[in-house]
Order: C-alpha cells, then structure tokens, then sequence
C-alpha cells in the first residue's frame, strides 16, 4: 500500500543551462532530450509502484509514456491546463489502509506469516522461535536499497534446499528496492516481502479494500496485481546478483479485510500475465526517445508556460484515453474532454471501441447506424443498421399504443448498437 514518493533519484542539478552541448552516447542523450523536455531548471518526478501499474493498464498511451518517462509531475501539468484530477488514494483510505497495515503486522508480523505459509506453503508453519523481522533502516533510498538486498542475501543463505537447522522464516517490513526506468532508478517500496524456509520470495500486497465472501473488486485486485507485478520485477534485478540466485512467485499474496470486518483474509493473485506488460512497458520507456523526436522543434511541458503553448506541447503527443484512466492518471480530465470533443468512441470504454471496429467517431457511428454512411458489407456496420430498425420499430409501437410522440430518429441510433447494449447508447447520448 505504500510507497516511496519523496525519494530523489540521481538527477543534474538545476543550474544546468539550456545551452549545454548534447552530450554524446545514445543513453546519456536520451536523459538530456528528456530534459530539455521537461525544462532545464524542474527536476524530474520520481516514478514509483503505482504510477508504473497504471502504465500497464494503458500501454498504448504515448503521452504518459513520454511525460512519465521524462518526469513531468503530471498533477502540476493538469493544473497549469485547468483540468486537475484527484487522482490518487484520499487522506481518510490512506489512514485506514494503515490502520489494517499495522494490525496485520502486528506481534512480529505473526498473522501475515500464517497466511503466506497457509496459501503458499514454502516450509514449516512459522512461530516466534523460527521467524525473523531484520532492521531495514538505513540513510536515503539508496542506503534502504542496500540494507534490502543484504537482508535478502542473508536470508537466502540460510534457507533453501541443503539449509542449517536455523532456517527459518523471514519478513522484510517495508524493503526497498530498485528498478531501473529509462536509464534512471525508481526506489519501490513494496508492504512486505517474506522469505521463506524453502528459499522462496513473495511479495505481500496489504490493501483497504474488502474481500466479501472470498472475493473482492476485480478492478481494484487488477490494481493491485500490477503494482504487486512492479515489485516482483524489482526483486528479481536483485536475485540475479546472488549466485545461486533465489525464486521468485509469480503468486503474490494479497491481503484485504475480510467481509465488513478489520480481521484479515488472503488470497494469492497470479501476476505472470502482469509481469509481461509491465516488462513490455518499462522496454517501451527506453525508446520514448522515437516519440520525442515526432514532437515540433522547442516542445516543452514547463507548466510556467502560457497555457496556450502547454496545451498546444500537450495535445502533440498521441492519448489514448478510456475510463479507466481516471483512477490512474492525473491528466484524465484533460483527455476526457479532448476524447469528447472529438467525438471519440474510445471515451465510452474499450468494450465499445472494440465492437465498433473501424468506426472511431460518435458522427461516424450515428451516420453508419442511420444508413447514410459507411459500407454496408461491413459486419459493424449492418449489426448497427439491423439495431437501429430493430429499435426505431420498438419506439413505434411503444408510441401506438401509449400515444406518445417518438423520439427523432437520430437520438435512437444506439451508438454501441453493434453488442446491443442499451448502456452503450445512453454513453453515445452523453459523449454528445
């Protein structure tokens, strides 16, 4: 649940002039480029867990590919634009995540061990006498970072396959970790990591939200297996430096208060499939270097620019916006109302989008539907036209037997008529 927002990664310093030569090597130019994007005198955003998470949950985004890649503080962006977003978690879910945090840890992180060795296994069932909680504490990230890896290297020396008897269990209460992002470390601090007596790393993800009945919302467990994804991927740079080198699960455990009350429940989330788009993202991040040269000569995201010439630097980088965008992203509003003056059907959720096929507009959509555009061979394109009668006939005959008046044809072309979904069309309606 938490994270390491305030942690400064290695950067120029700001009194860096704008007029410095380029310096040479495609890394190091990549950084200056990035800069000279941001604005020589703003120091770049540190990128953590969360805002790697919601890169995968939109990877066709070159905008906040770009302005993440380069450190742009996004949230300061959105205000400059006049659309700010409250994106993020609010104050009272930020004390009650930590209320649950610390009860689930609580007597040595006893009941979170018990759960990890319940759902996982990975050796004994963990006591006082067999379980270990080491001091992490350090000076600044990077002295975190390699406290973490020590305390790692030495629990796995003391477990695994062939161990002493003083194998045992080990919980890291908030680790720190690093991973590597365009050229530049990101400091990640994961809730938990624990080590068990086989050898076996996990990644223990504590969140707020309820697990009912054994289940919990799909859309915030997706949240949490991509942020859990992120520190796996940051757990595995350090792996490879031990010799042998540990396993990883791919199942992280995700901790949530069970049913209504503050007692815990557990689950374990397979994140494989998150770990490949996010290892796919961080790759694309290394080459924001093709999106930045696309931009016209003198792009620049300082938001001490007028906002005319921001929103023009903004609205030269490609969006694609969704919904879902909202909860992750600080610049959702902006490109929410961009995607609706534009008629894009991509504002009213990638289902609908992907029912339309080529049809990319609301106009384009209505005029398909009414017949007065689009090929009729299309399979798109006639599923609209077949709904569109099938409703203006039910509108009809609703009409002769309530002597009502109909409703102009035009508001009944169901705009995501191609699945039939009356939702669909009523989120057509409000794009308009």
């Amino acid at each position: 649940m938490s994270e390491y927002p305030n942690s400064a990664t290695p950067q120029d310093g700001p009194t860096e002039a704008a007029t410095t030569p380029p310096p040479t090597g495609r890394g190091a130019a990549l950084r200056h480029r990035l800069a000279e994007l941001r604005g020589p005198a703003v120091p770049p955003r540190t990128m953590d867990a969360r805002a790697l998470a919601a890169l995968a949950a939109n990877p066709g985004c070159d905008r906040r590919a770009l302005l993440d890649g380069a450190g742009v503080d996004k949230g300061a962006l959105a205000r400059a634009l006049g659309s700010p977003s409250d994106a993020g978690q609010s104050q009272f879910a930020f004390m009650r995540g930590n209320a649950f945090e610390a009860r689930v840890k609580a007597d040595g992180g006893a009941e979170l061990l018990r759960q990890v060795h319940r759902w996982l296994g990975g050796g004994d069932e963990p006591t006082s006498a067999n379980s270990a909680v080491p001091d992490l504490s350090a000076a600044g990230p990077e002295g975190r970072t390699a406290r973490t890896a020590l305390a790692l290297r030495e629990a796995s020396e003391q477990a695994g396959p062939g161990s002493s008897e003083r194998a045992g269990w080990t919980l890291l209460d908030h680790p720190m970790l690093a991973l590597d992002v365009a050229g530049s470390p990101a400091y990640l601090e994961p809730d938990a990591v624990v080590v068990a007596p086989d050898g076996t790393w996990t990644v223990v993800e504590i969140k707020s939200f309820p697990m009912i009945d054994g289940s919990a919302d799909p859309s915030k467990v997706g949240a949490a297996a991509r942020q859990a994804a992120v520190y796996v991927l940051a757990l595995e740079s350090v792996a490879r430096r031990l010799d042998p080198s540990p396993g990883i699960r791919h199942h992280v455990l995700l901790v949530c208060p069970k049913d209504f009350s503050n007692l815990p429940a557990a689950a374990p989330v397979d994140v494989r499939k998150q770990l490949s788009v996010t290892r796919r993202q961080l790759a694309r991040l290394t080459r924001v270097e093709d999106i930045a040269d696309a931009l016209p000569e003198g792009t620049v995201f300082d938001t001490e620019l007028p906002t005319d010439e921001l929103t023009r630097a903004v609205e030269a980088v490609p969006a694609v916006y969704a919904p879902e965008c909202l909860a992750a992203c600080e610049l959702a509003f902006h490109c929410r109302t961009r995607a609706q003056e534009a008629e894009a059907v991509t504002a009213l959720g990638r289902s609908v989008r992907g029912e339309l096929g080529g049809l990319t507009t609301v106009t384009g959509v209505l005029a398909a539907a009414e017949g007065t555009a689009g090929d009729p061979s299309d399979p798109t394109v006639a599923a609209l036209r077949r709904a569109h009668t099938l409703r203006t006939r039910a509108l009809a005959s609703a009409e002769a037997v309530a002597g009502a008046p109909a409703v102009p044809a035009a508001a009944t072309a169901a705009v995501a008529a191609a699945s039939g979904a009356a939702t669909q069309a009523e989120g057509v309606a409000a794009c308009r």
